[in-house]
């Protein structure tokens, strides 16, 4: 699983997943503000 980055000091943030906080700079982040891609995985042959 990727961390996920404070886009204003990219610091690690905590809590989630719908809401995050920054420890570092003390800011708020909603999940859907944030950069990040799904990638599902190669599918497995049966």
């Amino acid at each position: 699983m990727n961390s996920t980055r404070c886009p204003r000091c990219h610091s690690e943030l905590d809590e989630g997943p719908i809401m995050y906080r920054c420890a570092t700079c003390c800011r708020a982040v909603y999940a859907a503000d944030l950069e990040n891609e799904y990638v599902p995985r190669e599918p497995v042959a049966a």
